[in-house]
């Protein structure tokens, strides 16, 4: 049977029967992201935010997704926070049943970094600040085998990110399908740290001290983390075959560079020689999988076609030799 989803009617009345907040309550229904509800919530001081799985995605097509993400998703943010405070919500309140997690909101000046890079705020500095914080996430992962243990079960991985990006794309490109079929081994094979799983620019929020702080869990899993890599370089790639500006090209190149090298200097994992090619079909599925972004022209998705396309089909393609 289907859970009642929460709204801005009775989140208030949920949150005060879970002792969480008494009395009234200030609500505002927030967006962002397709899988859930989320809503805003501030009562006596405390400034909290929301978030229930939905149990179909908002997004064109049919795509159903098991709720228990946010039960993954509680469990991650409680652990990554304790690895990096600085980067990570806190995490208040966990409720299996209901398939809800409650959190502290971020401070209202922080910006979403997808937004701030359609808008040409592109800084490198946030790029290096993110290789290192994924670095360490991916470190902590390999050498805990408790962690990997907990987070093994990779169904959610499949139904989210494996079918919708990997295999939506080689259905409707037989010449590439071989290709990809590798590149699926490599994430659902060879499972050796902690992955985050939707390491996305609409999941980052920057401080007005130009700091990151990562949201969403719900797809950590224990696997290859040429995913993660590969995941937010391809919503680089996107942005910057998005745009005909030199000097915001230039930056995003930057960013994506800035990103890779300072991943490389602090984890003790070797970059995948896969990258670029993971790189390249997550952005193709960005024009032809399940989830399309909502940011290219029709000139702009034909550039990303040919250009991931032509890298797929193309062994030696370097990182670097995508932002050219």
């Amino acid at each position: 049977m289907a859970k009642e989803l929460l709204d801005e009617t009775t989140v208030v009345a949920y949150l005060t029967g879970r002792g969480i907040i008494s009395g009234s309550a200030e609500v505002e229904e927030l967006t962002g992201g397709v899988s859930n509800v989320v809503l805003g919530v501030k009562s006596d001081g405390k400034d909290l935010v929301l978030k229930q799985a939905l149990p179909q995605l908002k997004v064109a097509a049919v795509w159903k997704a098991d709720q228990r993400r946010a039960i993954v998703e509680a469990n991650g943010m409680k652990l990554l926070h304790s690895i990096t405070p600085e980067n990570v919500p806190d995490l208040i309140d966990l409720d299996p049943e209901e398939f809800t997690l409650t959190m502290a909101r971020l401070p209202r000046e922080c910006t979403v970094w997808k937004t701030d890079l359609l808008e040409g705020v592109i800084k490198p500095s946030i790029g290096k600040d993110l290789g290192r914080i994924l670095a360490t996430w991916h470190n902590f992962g390999a050498n805990s085998k408790e962690a990997r243990a907990e987070y093994m079960e990779d169904s959610l991985f499949d139904q989210l990110r494996v079918t919708p990006f990997y295999r939506a794309v080689a259905k409707v490109n037989p010449p590439l399908d071989l290709r990809i079929q590798e590149l699926i081994g490599e994430i659902t094979t060879i499972k050796i740290t902690l992955v985050h799983g939707d390491f996305s620019p609409k999941n980052i929020m920057i401080t007005g001290a130009d700091k990151p702080i990562v949201l969403d869990f719900e797809v950590m899993h224990t696997g290859n983390p040429v995913f993660d890599l590969g995941f937010v370089s391809a919503h680089l790639l996107c942005k910057y075959l998005r745009t005909e500006d030199l000097a915001q090209r230039n930056l995003l190149r930057e960013t994506a560079i800035s990103f890779i090298n300072s991943y490389a200097q602090t984890c003790n994992i070797g970059v995948a020689k896969s990258l670029p090619h993971h790189v390249a079909v997550i952005a193709l599925a960005r024009v032809e999988g399940v989830s399309p972004v909502n940011y290219l022209d029709e000139a702009a998705k034909a550039r990303v076609q040919s250009v991931t396309k032509a890298a797929l089909a193309n062994p030696t393609i370097t990182f670097e030799g995508l932002f050219e």
